[in-house]
């Protein structure tokens, strides 16, 4: 006796593994770079919000690959990340506040996908979950 429904249950399957390939892994790549960006921008250091407004996110495909970036285009941005911060709290000479935020901290950015990476399990189940 044959088995009735097969090809709608393959055409199903196909569909399925495809939305998950595509639009299920962009939307929890991006919460995750969301997450991470949102906990770094509480540690990025503050003077003009050059900094913390040239932030981006860029979600791509490449070879079959959905690939997340972010980080900032501020030219100095690199060079602010790696600093130590041991200014931290001290006076600016131009009397225009102190170096660096309370909360900022170095290397931000790293910082604050670190302070995230316990809630990426979560993500993941919240997104993939059937």
């Amino acid at each position: 006796m044959p088995v009735k429904g097969i090809d709608r249950v393959k055409a199903n399957y196909r569909r399925v593994t495809r939305e998950i390939a595509t639009k299920t892994t962009d939307r929890t790549v991006a919460a995750i770079l969301s997450q991470g960006g949102a906990m770094a921008a509480t540690m990025t250091p503050i003077d003009t919000s050059n900094l913390i407004n040239s932030h981006f996110v860029e979600i791509k495909v490449e070879r079959n690959k959905i690939i997340g970036r972010t980080g900032y285009t501020a030219s100095y941005a690199f060079a602010v990340h790696e600093a130590p911060g041991t200014l931290k709290g001290q006076p600016r000479p131009d009397g225009r506040g102190d170096y660096w935020d309370p909360n900022a901290s170095p290397r931000f950015l790293s910082e604050g996908f670190d302070q995230i990476k316990s809630s990426i399990p979560a993500i993941l189940k919240a997104h993939y979950r059937a």
